[in-house]
């Protein structure tokens, strides 16, 4: 097993930084502002031949705002998950009384702990650490995440207790789970719901998550990674730059996911913004999941008016089944990841050329297409052309006339015979010459 590295600190002394030099990545959102992070942020590291894991955490600091109480709470079970701890100090603030209070507070607990002085460029490394011997910790280095100054030594360091790594088998296929929706809508508290544990920061307030958070889970010995994102906006009413970082951030979590749960409130009338959300996700070809959230608080009628209302102004997600829901209450919520599988399945099922050519032909012979300039289009034959989304490429003659509607047509053809669940499949039209005609070979 990796060990466990857990950053812990005062707020805006780095530790984002910190996490984004260990990982190689930009995962965690960066800014000048104390408290940006507020939930557990999980990385993969490595310093030579040693992996570890690496988890961002929110500051510790001592604040009546309850976002900052739920923060420190996250950051309180990641230390009590951790194999081992760096406590990140700024260099150029110093020692200050929230330093002291993490260190009394570390000495307790039973975990070994690394100091990392951060900011610490230009500095000799003896002058940037002498202001923290007196915190009690052995093991000081001074460091500069921003720079990438002094990391191999730190986590040498860090990883020195720990036996390497052995072996582990080749795991099953894991599926990144990207939860999106609008701010509010209830994707944290759906996240904790499937984890069954208070991972992430819950509040009212809309806009608690800022980041995309990370967090791996097994369910019945599947692997997957849930991403729970930053609720996204009207493009108008996003005026703070955080929240502009917030969105890309989402935006970008749904590239790098395979299955996408689209979460819609149903207290809340669907809107255009539920609409340029599930058309990003189609657009950007992911397997999706609709989870219709707080089912249990509206009325029978109101619940009449929303399945109207999906059906209304979603109609491009015909593939994908509403599942409907209480994030909160849990009621429907083992659904979703059934579901999920059924979505991550059907987006890599091969689709054997022999029997796409016999679906093209009963799809033709049904509904023919259309006559272009005194021509009928004929499309010939099929074969699968890319996974995840299945991709179809049909062959023909002037198959650049054929109409948008066909095409979708032959998508919805496929899609029901082949039983796909949950995945937009395209269909792309080519000219020419049949390729895998053995007359043509000879």
């Amino acid at each position: 097993m990796k060990p466990v590295v857990v950053l812990v600190g005062r707020p805006n002394v780095g530790k984002s930084t910190v996490f984004n030099a260990l990982t190689r990545t930009r995962n965690a959102l960066v800014a000048d502002l104390p408290g940006l992070t507020r939930d557990r942020q999980y990385g993969e590291g490595r310093v030579g031949e040693r992996p570890y894991l690496v988890v961002d955490t929110g500051g510790l600091a001592a604040e009546t705002d309850v976002l900052r109480v739920l923060s420190a709470r996250q950051t309180r079970q990641a230390i009590a998950e951790a194999d081992a701890v760096v406590f990140v100090v700024d260099a150029r603030e110093g020692r200050t009384a929230g330093d002291e209070e993490i260190a009394q507070d570390l000495r307790r607990r039973n975990v070994p702990v690394t100091l990392a002085v951060n900011k610490s460029e230009g500095e000799e490394s003896s002058v940037a650490v002498a202001d923290f011997h007196v915190l009690g910790f052995e093991a000081l280095f001074a460091i500069s995440a921003a720079h990438q100054q002094g990391l191999d030594t730190l986590m040498t360091q860090v990883l020195s207790g720990f036996a390497p790594e052995t072996e582990e088998p080749v795991a099953e296929p894991v599926a990144r789970i990207a939860v999106v929706g609008r701010p509010n809508a209830g994707k944290s508290t759906l996240v904790n719901t499937m984890l069954g544990e208070d991972r992430l920061v819950v509040s009212a307030a809309p806009g608690t998550t800022r980041d995309s958070v990370e967090v791996p889970m097994q369910h019945h010995g599947q692997s997957y990674v849930l991403v729970d994102t930053a609720g996204v906006r009207r493009r108008g009413r996003i005026d703070d730059s955080i929240e502009k970082f917030s969105v890309v951030k989402t935006l970008q979590a749904i590239e790098r996911a395979n299955v996408v749960i689209l979460m819609v409130d149903a207290q809340e009338n669907v809107g255009e913004q539920d609409a340029n959300l599930a058309a990003h996700v189609l657009e950007q070809g992911r397997a999706l999941v609709l989870a219709v959230n707080k089912w249990d608080s509206v009325s029978p009628s109101e619940r009449m008016w929303v399945r109207r209302e999906i059906e209304r102004k979603l109609p491009f997600l015909v593939f994908a089944k509403p599942h409907f829901i209480s994030a909160l209450k849990g009621t429907h919520v083992g659904d979703l990841l059934p579901a999920v599988d059924r979505a991550f399945a059907s987006a890599r099922r091969d689709l054997p050329s022999p029997q796409l050519n016999k679906i093209l032909r009963r799809a033709v012979e049904a509904v023919p297409p259309p006559i272009s300039k005194g021509r009928r289009i004929k499309l010939k034959y099929a074969h699968q052309g890319g996974r995840n989304p299945p991709l179809i490429v049909v062959h023909g003659t002037q198959v650049e006339h054929l109409p948008d509607t066909y095409r979708r047509y032959l998508a919805n053809v496929f899609r029901s015979a082949f039983k796909l669940e949950g995945t937009p499949v395209r269909v792309d039209l080519q000219s020419g010459v049949n390729p895998f005609d053995p007359r043509r070979r000879r």
